[in-house]
């Protein structure tokens, strides 16, 4: 950390009673975010440099308060400068899913337990949350990064208009068909990079939630499909189908085939808007990472496509990105 936002990151921890310690850079990610560890003798946090314009950090403040109400494992929150984008918040440590995976544990009891907090979750929020909704247009908005962003780096050049306007209405059509009878609190990244185990808490408790400022109001099947379609990870069919099962027995009372209906739409909307963000992670913020995970995430939206409510989507996707065109972009072909 340099200048000013080295200042005013050294006064807010002065001000926590933090001033003593040194923040150590801790891994980073698609945003533009920065996390710190702060140790002081036996006191450990992390510090989140969330710098405004491009974070917000009041968000992430309201859904982690939600979070811990409903019982659940969010980041304490012990000092935030919200008009600066800094907070200091509880260190879960370092055992993510991701490490714990990489390391041999047990990949089914983790999911188990992914899925486990997620219907606790789920089960807690008996009401809409005061949160913006994941509507049509925000749906819609996702799904054309796919085209937007893309297309042109493996085509060369943008669709025409006509292809683009005919893309968006098939999603149009398909999108009312994803939802579902109740709103629920939806983290939109739940997934292995974002779970850490806490070996000091139990149950559902012992799953630590992280990265969810983005949370909206909206259909239960997304983080579902979230967990278990992961862009970064194989997830084998037989766990993917087993969680699924387990995550549909605690509501007995849900129309399995609506549910299922909507998982895929919901899906398959993630992954074309993964694919989009993953090109732009590389076009427009030089985080070409990413790309490597682009030909899972095209697998994962070609299984989605089977969905019969996606046949036109599918259709439309042969024609204009057929499978020759899904592959990592070349920047030599790219408009």
């Amino acid at each position: 950390m340099e200048g000013e936002r080295a200042s005013a990151i050294a006064e807010f921890l002065a001000t926590a009673g933090w001033g003593a310690a040194r923040p150590t850079p801790l891994a980073g990610d698609a945003s533009f975010r920065r996390y710190y560890r702060v140790v002081d003798g036996a006191r450990r946090a992390v510090l989140m440099d969330a710098p405004p314009p491009q974070e917000d950090v009041r968000p992430y403040i309201a859904v982690a308060e939600m979070l811990r109400g409903h019982g659940l494992s969010a980041p304490e929150i012990f000092a935030a400068e919200r008009e600066l984008g800094i907070l200091l918040i509880e260190d879960f440590g370092d055992d993510t899913y991701t490490r714990r995976l990489a390391g041999g544990a047990d990949e089914t009891s983790l999911y188990a337990l992914a899925i486990d907090t997620l219907i606790a979750l789920q089960r807690a929020v008996t009401e809409p949350p005061e949160l913006p909704a994941y509507d049509e247009p925000t749906l819609l908005g996702e799904a054309a990064l796919l085209v937007d962003w893309y297309a042109p780096a493996v085509l060369g050049a943008p669709l025409p208009t006509a292809a683009h306007d005919d893309y968006l209405a098939l999603w149009r059509e398909a999108m009312p068909l994803a939802a579902l009878p109740d709103r629920t609190l939806v983290l939109r990244d739940y997934h292995v990079d974002n779970l850490m185990l806490l070996h000091d808490r139990a149950g559902v408790r012992s799953c630590g939630l992280l990265d969810f400022q983005d949370a909206l109001c909206g259909p239960a099947s997304y983080d579902l499909v979230s967990l278990l379609e992961d862009a970064r990870r194989d997830v084998s069919p037989t766990l993917r189908e087993a969680m699924t099962e387990r995550y549909l027995a605690a509501f007995p009372g849900i129309d399995r085939a609506s549910f299922r209906r909507s998982a895929a739409i919901l899906a398959a909307g993630r992954n074309a808007k993964i694919i989009g963000i993953f090109t732009r992670l590389w076009r427009r913020d030089g985080k070409p990472q990413y790309l490597d995970h682009i030909p899972r995430v095209w697998r994962l939206l070609e299984a989605d496509l089977r969905e019969p409510a996606l046949g036109g989507i599918a259709r439309w996707l042969d024609r204009h990105l057929p499978p020759a065109a899904r592959r990592i972009p070349d920047w030599r072909n790219a408009a």
